[in-house]
């Protein structure tokens, strides 16, 4: 199982479990001052050993520690929806007007679906946040089951699930979309 991090508002959401010592490491290194995101995100590659406990946690570590932000961890077992990982989504979806799952990130999408939604949301000028669901199996299923939705990207606009490509495509050129992701800037 690896480690995925949902970043949003000063916030960390780490899915996974505790970080090696190797990281750890890393993470005080001189390359980390001037990368803070490429120190986490080097988690997200790492494998875990341990399976079976579940822990929810708050913690403070490198540059993000200055800031104040809190890193959330929860492990999740063979890719299911824990308890854990459904209140770390709630919270990053509550935290964040419009939130993209997806395969890659928005400077880098990786499938084509992925892509037009990013295009269409780069058309509204609108901010939000992309998680790359390719970078944790047990992410994947768990947002899987989270919107009862089985492919992705899934778009979440204030807090409720929009749809996937298809949707938000067609609600892009009937006008509903431009009209959700207004009223929700507003609220």
């Amino acid at each position: 199982m690896a480690m995925a991090v949902l970043q949003a508002k000063g916030v960390h959401v780490v899915v996974g479990a505790s970080v090696p010592s190797s990281v750890e490491s890393r993470k005080s290194s001189p390359c980390a001052a001037f990368f803070p995101r490429l120190s986490s995100l080097s988690n997200l590659s790492q494998s875990v050993s341990a399976l079976g406990t579940r822990r929810l946690s708050r913690r403070r570590t490198g540059s993000r520690a200055q800031s104040g932000a809190g890193i959330l961890q929860c492990r999740a077992q063979n890719g299911a929806l824990t308890p854990e990982m459904k209140e770390a989504l709630d919270a990053f979806i509550a935290a964040n007007k419009v939130v993209l799952f997806m395969k890659g990130n928005r400077n880098f999408p990786q499938c084509g679906f992925s892509n037009t939604c990013v295009q269409i949301l780069n058309k509204f000028n609108v901010p939000y946040e992309t998680v790359n669901i390719l970078e944790d199996e047990s992410l994947r299923q768990g947002v899987k089951e989270y919107s009862n939705w089985p492919t992705f990207p899934q778009l979440y606009i204030d807090g409720e699930f929009f749809g996937g490509c298809d949707i938000t495509m067609e609600a892009y050129q009937s006008g509903e979309l431009k009209e959700t992701l207004d009223k929700a800037m507003l609220s």
